[in-house]
C-alpha cells in the first residue's frame, strides 16, 4: 500500500524513521499507527520537528499522578480502603459478583 507521494514522505536512512507531513498521515493514520505498533519508527513532521508514533503503556498510577497529583502512597492507601469496603460489602450481601444475565435475581 502506497502510503503518500514522495513530496510528501521520507525515509531518514540515518535515524531508519518513516516521515510525513500530516497530510500524507492523516490519510493513512490507521495503518501508520498498526506500523507503529509493530515497532517501525514513524514520524509526522511539525514545523520542522518530528514527532514520534509510539505505543506507550498506561498505568492506573501513572494516571492518578497526572491527572488527580496523588501519590504512589495515597494511591496505595485508596486501592486497600477500597479494597477493605468491597470485602465487607460482599460479606454484608450487599454486593454480588455479575453472572452476565442482568434479569437475573443475586
Amino acid at each position: 500500500m502506497l502510503l503518500a507521494s514522495a513530496t510528501e514522505m521520507r525515509h531518514i536512512s540515518s535515524m531508519s524513521m518513516l516521515t510525513l507531513t500530516p497530510t500524507a498521515a492523516r490519510g493513512n493514520l490507521s495503518e501508520l499507527l498498526r506500523r507503529a505498533l509493530k515497532g517501525d519508527d514513524i514520524g509526522i513532521v511539525v514545523d520542522g520537528k518530528i514527532v514520534a508514533l509510539r505505543p506507550v503503556a498506561v498505568e492506573s498510577l501513572d494516571y492518578a499522578s497526572r491527572e488527580y497529583g496523588t501519590t504512589a502512597e495515597e494511591l496505595n492507601r485508596f486501592e486497600k480502603r477500597t479494597h477493605g469496603q468491597i470485602e465487607k460489602a460482599r460479606k454484608e450481601g450487599k454486593l454480588h459478583d455479575f453472572t452476565g444475565d442482568i434479569e437475573s435475581p443475586p
